[in-house]
């Protein structure tokens, strides 16, 4: 059983997402969180060992972290084509991309007004990637697209006005699976 413990309007969100991308059997725990500002409180039941989400269980083991979970879920239903497998040739790029985002792409954007040249770089690279296809890997929708469209779902203004960018949120943010995503 998939057990992932979830706190609305957060990082968590798009694992849910993915879980509904991937026709996978789970279930939510929802916790709290310590949130800015000071509200939330963290969770005896959450198994993060930050106190944070997203956290998921699966058959005893605990992963966390949003690049993390989503390689291991999109290797755990490879059946699915939501991350390419091993031996295939978009599995560097995937690779990269999550680890991008979760190293670079997320500290620098929400950084930005400190990270100026930083950022400019990351909006150069989106953009290019998306100049070669509807998705970051081009024709192949990934785990990354999700957790690049739900960062900009939060925060539309981490990257330029550029319609490139505007027709990919809205090409992401409507798959079927998204709809589906209960984020409450």
């Amino acid at each position: 059983m998939i057990r992932l413990y979830h706190a609305p309007r957060s990082r968590s969100s798009r694992m849910i997402w993915l879980l509904e991308e991937l026709g996978a059997r789970y279930e939510v725990v929802h916790v709290d969180i310590k949130r800015r500002g000071g509200a939330g409180a963290r969770d005896p039941r959450n198994p993060h060992p930050d106190g944070k989400v997203p956290a998921l269980v699966h058959d005893g083991w605990l992963v966390t972290e949003s690049a993390a979970i989503a390689l291991y879920l999109t290797d755990l239903f490879p059946e699915k084509g939501i991350g390419p497998g091993i031996g295939d040739p978009l599995r560097g790029d995937y690779l990269t991309w999550l680890a991008y985002y979760a190293g670079v792409m997320e500290p620098i954007l929400v950084e930005r007004e400190r990270n100026r040249e930083e950022a400019e770089k990351v909006d150069r690279r989106v953009l290019q990637a998306l100049e070669r296809g509807p998705y970051l890997l081009g024709e192949e929708f990934s785990a990354a697209d999700i957790l690049l469209a739900s960062l900009l779902q939060f925060a539309r203004n981490f990257l330029p006005v550029a319609a490139i960018i505007d027709e990919f949120l809205a090409r992401v943010i409507s798959r079927p699976a998204r709809a589906l995503a209960k984020d409450g």
